[in-house]
């Protein structure tokens, strides 16, 4: 059985809109609006926890924008972003944090901690 945890971001994936995000970021956190990106990354690169998180795992991992993510995947294009996925062979997504959950969170550090939870009390 194949499993991809597949996170999609709140932003598109052309230069333009990185640099307005990236803008919006510094000058506005509180009114960004992809709570994943602000989790997993500061200003100009991804925060050293997660990164390292990340390439100690054993679950496959598909980062994404939202504009990729509805252009590969078609049928999910129903989803508010941000937005964790899993994937499992040709069954239904299964939602690992939704957009509201991602909001609720504090830190990188509850980020993970919960994400860990969620994938080991899934069956795979």
């Amino acid at each position: 059985m194949s499993r991809t945890v597949i996170f999609v971001y709140n932003a598109k994936s052309d230069v333009w809109s990185k640099s307005l995000d990236l803008a919006h970021k510094m000058l506005s956190p509180s009114t960004y609006n992809c709570d994943l990106c602000a989790l997993t990354h500061g200003n100009f690169s991804e925060k050293k926890i997660w990164k390292n998180f990340k390439e100690n795992s054993d679950v496959g991992f598909v980062f994404i924008y939202k504009d990729a993510f509805v252009k590969k995947y078609s049928n999910l294009d129903k989803y508010v972003f941000p937005i964790i996925l899993e994937l499992q062979d040709d069954n239904d997504p299964i939602i690992l944090f939704d957009a509201q959950k991602l909001a609720s969170i504090g830190s990188i550090e509850e980020f993970i901690k919960k994400l860990k939870k969620e994938i080991l009390t899934k069956k795979f």
